[in-house]
């Protein structure tokens, strides 16, 4: 039986479309969840005290639902009314924590974002009395987006869309100390880091404080500018999934670190952004020393030659955030 060229190209044409449909829910079906929390199962403090929700071995794969930064006090219908009485105290809802076994103080905990989902809907706000332009906008200012786990934008205005770029505003370990700690500033433990660079296939670094690591996120961001400088970004509820690591014996570090695929960061959190900045440099220089096994005036060069200073927050007082981005395409070895 012969088959002309039409019906070859039609079942060449058929066979592609099908391996490339395959190949696109093989994908995402090749992230096996260990363990899922939902976002009822949370807390708004950092303290060792803070009994875990969940005990999962070093490389579990972990679903979390999250909850917008207002842990449901706004919706997409609120209005001025609804944010003039808003409280602080839950602010901050982190689903957690998880307790991972193995992990002590001096280990590392990595956590790898697999997947992050955006959820239906997200608000931004001008709150009195909050944000690096406080004491300049004294009007509450609210303003709300309906969005779905396919948007691509945000629409701000009828001819602004903002591209959106999921990310968790808050994820740390435990601090060593029973005290319950406000989750507004960043730390040494994470926390309130709101770096828009952590996003989906991005790797996260923590030093590890206590028994456990007791790791949580939480504050998720549809979208957020480098600074969030009138005090939040488009706070959205989201499904996130990701994976922890134990990291024993190797460079202990003091702050969070995190890498994506064309650069390793660290970041370092201070009063001013001068402090951060001199810290988030010497952090560079540290692991370029004792990573790369450069000279310690190379490696002070190079950053001033390839790193990048960024700046990720400056309104969670009295802490503001400063990341240094090393490229990773530099390096030839």
């Amino acid at each position: 039986m012969k088959t002309n060229i039409s019906t070859l190209f039609l079942i060449v044409l058929f066979e592609v479309f099908a391996c490339t449909n395959i190949s696109e829910k093989e994908k995402e079906n090749t992230i096996n969840v260990d363990y899922e929390l939902s976002a009822d199962q949370t807390h708004n403090r950092w303290s060792s005290a803070i009994e875990p929700v969940l005990k999962v071995p070093s490389g579990s794969v972990i679903k979390v639902g999250t909850e917008e930064a207002s842990d449901q006090q706004l919706n997409v219908n609120s209005t001025l009314e609804d944010l003039a009485n808003l409280s602080f105290d839950p602010i901050h809802p982190l689903t957690g924590p998880v307790y991972v076994e193995g992990a002590e103080p001096g280990d590392v905990l990595k956590v790898t974002l697999h997947q992050i989902e955006l959820g239906d809907w997200g608000w931004t706000a001008i709150v009195p009395g909050f944000g690096f332009l406080s004491e300049e906008f004294t009007e509450p200012y609210l303003k709300t987006f309906e969005l779905s786990k396919d948007s691509k934008t945000a629409r701000f205005s009828e001819n602004i869309h903002i591209p959106l770029k999921p990310f968790p505003g808050v994820m740390g370990v435990a601090p060593a100390t029973d005290s319950m700690l406000s989750t507004i500033p960043p730390r040494a433990n994470g926390g309130n880091m709101d770096d828009p660079n952590i996003t989906e296939g991005a790797t996260v670094y923590f030093p590890v404080f206590v028994e456990g690591a007791l790791f949580s996120i939480g504050d998720t961001h549809a979208a957020q500018g480098h600074g969030e400088v009138c005090g939040t970004a488009i706070e959205a509820p989201m499904n996130i999934v990701y994976e922890v690591e134990v990291i024993k014996g190797r460079r202990s570090i003091s702050e969070p670190q995190y890498e994506t695929a064309d650069y390793y960061s660290v970041t370092a959190f201070a009063p001013t952004i001068d402090e951060a900045a001199q810290k988030a440099t010497r952090f560079m220089v540290d692991y370029l020393e004792e990573e790369k096994g450069m000279d310690r005036n190379d490696a002070y060069a190079l950053c001033s030659l390839a790193g990048d200073l960024k700046i990720a927050e400056v309104v969670d007082v009295p802490h503001m955030l400063v990341s240094m981005h090393m490229p990773k395409n530099i390096f030839k070895d």
